[in-house]
Order: C-alpha cells, then structure tokens, then sequence
C-alpha cells in the first residue's frame, strides 16, 4: 500500500462495493499475458479472459468485497465529448471506424461476458457513455464503502473521503494496487481529488487526445488549481490584470482560452447516467455451475475458473 493511503478511520467498515472498469482490466490483461501461453485447443488465444478472471480472483480474495459491477465501455468515444473536443481520442479511431483493438482482443469480449454472466457478476454499460461514466455513477449512487479499480488516471477524481470512495489503481498491476484515498491524490498530484479533473485538463493526457495548455506541466498545472480553486477561477484571473500571472504564463492561458472553457467538461466523469437496478451482491457459488463448467472447457481456462470460484466460496 503507497503512502497516504491508509485506510479511512472516519469511515464505517462495512463490507465495500467493488467497482470494476472492465475495459482497463481485459486491455492489460491482454498485454500483460502472451497468447501463446493461453489458447484453447483449437489455437484460439484466450490470454484477456485468463489474465481478466484470475485479476477478479484476486481482488476478491485480497479485498473480499460483498458487492461487485464490472461497468464496461457501450461508447468508448461519445458524441458529447467529441462535440466539444473533437481530438478527444481522434488517435485511437480505425480507419474503417470504431476503436482500434487487437484483431484478437475483440473476440475475448464475449468469452469475458459471458464467464462473468455464469458466475453471477453483474456487468452494466449505457449507450452514449464510457464505462468511466458508469463507474462514476455508480459511486454516487451506491451505498459506501467504495472501491473503484481501474488503471485510468482519470478516475482519482471520483475518490471522496466523506462517502469512502476509494480508488484502487492498478497502474502497477493488480498484485501492487495503490489503495488512493484523497490523501493519496493530494501527495501523488498535489490536488484534492475533486480538482483533479481541472488538473488533468491543464496538463493534457496524450492517451485520450487531450493536449492540455502547451508549456504548462504537472507542477504548474497543480500551482494553478492550488491558486485559483479551478478552471473556471483561472479563466476570470486572466481578466484581472493584478491577478499576479507570470507574462508568459498569461500568454499560453490566453491562447489555450477556447480549450480550458471545454475540457474539464470533457474530462469529468459522469455522475448522472441512466442505469438499471441492478444485482450487485456476490455469490459464493457460481451462478450456472454446469454453464461454467462448460465455458471452463470449451475455452481451456479450468484454472482461472476455479481460483475465481474458490475466491467467491472463501472471501
């Protein structure tokens, strides 16, 4: 566990909810394991689902979370956000349109969905939305404790001491989580948690397209939020000629004005998507035993399988 991220002395030790950004999992996963070392007897690589379902395995039985969703991607590039940036993840576009993916990613999806289907795990997406937006709302709406687990940077914002919303960065793998209260956030970024959206959009993140203010880093970026609370009190500073801006720092915000009064629209996660009701109890025993038997073979992961039910009957 990193520095700054112990647990909450505040915060009631009810069993937590664990809420898992499916997309960052299965992606790393993927990479994370090579094909040839996972495959079912026919040739067909299967490394996202084994890395995926051993990575739950192991956040059940180190965490033991009474609760789970696993939110996936239904939009992995909304039309709102690309309305207002339309760099927003331009890069990651296939020529023939969608998201670039592993030619065999893609078909792992499915085999994921539907092992987590007879287990008994929820999984939720909505149209219009990235599983970000999911995850978001989700912790808003579900009663604490929360665990957020996801590699996306993106997602400190959503930790929130006062509900006990957690971050569980697996920047580092999932065998070395950074358990991020806001403390965490603060030491790692120097910003609360609930400025870290108008800090990101400062600094820019290549990976989503977001090319923040050029010549204004990290250390910057902080110093601003740190001094004018958000964007929004940057952007009336820069009306203000005794603000106390550096002339060359007033100049880069000057020029980037038309992209700070977006991008923290763009980068906030939402908190308002229209969701279901939703089973979000874990079982101790698999949901279709004899439909997971059969996954379990017809896919050769009878391993994974096993530590992921093993994790549910002991957790």
């Amino acid at each position: 566990m990193s520095e700054g991220c112990a647990r909450l002395s505040g915060v009631a030790q009810q069993t937590p909810i664990m809420l898992v950004d499916a997309p960052s999992l299965y992606f790393r996963a993927y990479f994370g394991i090579p094909e040839s070392a996972a495959k079912t007897d026919d040739g067909q690589p299967v490394n996202a689902v084994r890395g995926y379902l051993d990575m739950l395995a192991q956040l059940i039985r180190t965490r033991r979370p009474g609760r789970m969703v696993c939110a996936m991607d239904h939009d992995w590039r909304p039309d709102w956000r690309v309305a207002l940036l339309p760099s927003y993840k331009a890069h990651r576009v296939a020529p023939e349109g969608g998201e670039v993916v592993p030619d065999t990613l893609s078909p792992q999806v499915p085999m994921i969905l539907d092992v987590l289907a007879a287990v008994g795990v929820t999984v939720v997406g909505a149209a219009g939305y990235e599983a970000d937006d999911v995850l978001g709302t989700l912790s808003v709406t579900q009663p604490g404790p929360v665990e957020v687990v996801s590699g996306d940077r993106d997602l400190f914002q959503l930790v929130d001491d006062t509900r006990g919303v957690r971050l569980l960065y697996v920047g580092r793998g999932v065998a070395k989580l950074d358990d991020c209260d806001d403390a965490a956030v603060r030491s790692r970024y120097g910003v609360p948690a609930d400025r870290y959206a108008d800090f990101a959009a400062l600094r820019g993140d290549p990976s989503d397209g977001l090319p923040g203010v050029p010549g204004v880093g990290e250390k910057t970026a902080a110093r601003l939020v740190e001094r004018y609370g958000d964007i929004a009190g940057i952007l009336a500073a820069l009306d203000d000629p005794s603000a106390g801006f550096a002339p060359g720092l007033r100049a880069k915000l000057t020029a980037a004005r038309d992209y700070l009064a977006v991008a923290p629209k763009v980068v906030r996660v939402a908190l308002d998507v229209p969701l279901p009701d939703l089973v979000t109890e874990l079982p101790a025993a698999p949901a279709e035993p004899d439909r997971l038997l059969e996954l379990a073979g017809r896919w050769n992961l009878a391993g994974s399988t096993r530590r992921l039910v093993d994790a549910l009957a002991n957790r």
